[in-house]
């Protein structure tokens, strides 16, 4: 009964599933995004001034880290794998249980979070407010100056200036043929008859739905994913599906980091979402289709402080 409702579920989307590609530029007040971009890189927003955001999601890398986990104020590890923050405007909610509604929902979580940056947003806003650059430029952009709300806002927009278009894929999208090699387009075609596009879609190939892990099979994890947050027994190992793009530089995989490589990522979801064993062909095709999904990751680098 499992495999044929998936596969009725699988046969509706497949006439309206719909992969994009990434806009060029995105709407955004460039004064709020250098201000958020100086938030992103301060450790002082921190308890111990040693984590700002960029220690977790790392610009310069992959908007995340290579790590299973990341080590958070005090040297504790967080509980999940890090998601990249490239493109997270695109998500439908965020983190991996969906718990904020969107990019300022989301923004100052880490700040408050015990085994992250372990502050509280009263020292937060007291450490802006006395300092007179900060103080000054909130003032400048917001009528009421210095405020959890704002400094949300600020974070927020410079996150939602962290798009990465131009991979091969966008452009493969956009008409250009020539963009992808033939094992990547056979890697696409894969991606879309095994039924990996069912779930991974949209603008973000990922990001716009929940999903349980563990379909066709059970698999264990200590997290339970959207369960904590609406305690209701078929929530159980639900998780917001990720974005696939840039996923060629986001390894480890999945919400506890348990697939090192996307070979290990691509036979863990191909038995347990889908009900099927791949070839090494096969594997190696999908693999080429995902590298495929790189962008553009340097275009914080053209926003001044």
């Amino acid at each position: 009964m499992k495999n044929i409702v998936f596969m009725l579920i699988f046969t509706i989307d497949m006439f309206a599933i719909e992969l994009k590609p990434i806009p060029q530029s995105i709407n955004v007040d460039i004064n709020i995004v250098k201000l958020g971009k100086k938030l992103f890189f301060d450790k002082n927003l921190s308890k111990d001034g040693l984590l700002s955001c960029n220690s977790c999601h790392k610009l310069s890398d992959n908007g995340a880290t290579r790590t299973k986990y990341t080590k958070g104020a005090g040297g504790i590890y967080g509980n999940f794998n890090v998601p990249t923050v490239y493109n997270a405007v695109y998500n439908f909610r965020q983190f991996w249980d969906g718990r904020a509604k969107d990019l300022i929902d989301q923004a100052t979580n880490p700040i408050e979070n015990p085994i992250e940056m372990a502050n509280t947003i009263e020292n937060a806003l007291k450490y802006l407010k006395e300092n007179k650059l900060y103080y000054k430029q909130f003032n400048s952009l917001f009528n009421d100056g210095v405020t959890k709300r704002n400094l949300a806002i600020s974070l927020a927009e410079f996150e939602r200036y962290l798009i990465t278009p131009n991979s091969p894929f966008d452009k493969y999208l956009r008409g250009d043929k020539s963009a992808l090699s033939k094992e990547a387009i056979k890697g696409y075609k894969l991606f879309q008859q095994k039924g990996c596009i069912s779930c991974h879609n949209g603008i973000n190939i990922g990001g716009n739905l929940y999903n349980k892990l563990g379909i066709y099979d059970k698999i264990n994890s200590k997290e339970l994913g959207r369960y904590n947050i609406t305690h209701r027994t078929i929530d159980k190992y639900v998780f917001k599906v990720p974005s696939l793009r840039n996923v060629a530089l986001t390894p480890p995989y999945i919400h506890d980091g348990r697939a090192k490589t996307l070979t290990d990522a691509i036979n863990i979801m191909s038995k347990y979402q889908l009900g099927d064993i791949l070839n090494s062909n096969e594997i190696n095709f999908i693999i080429a289709f995902l590298k495929s999904l790189t962008g553009e990751l340097d275009r914080y680098k053209n926003v001044s402080n």
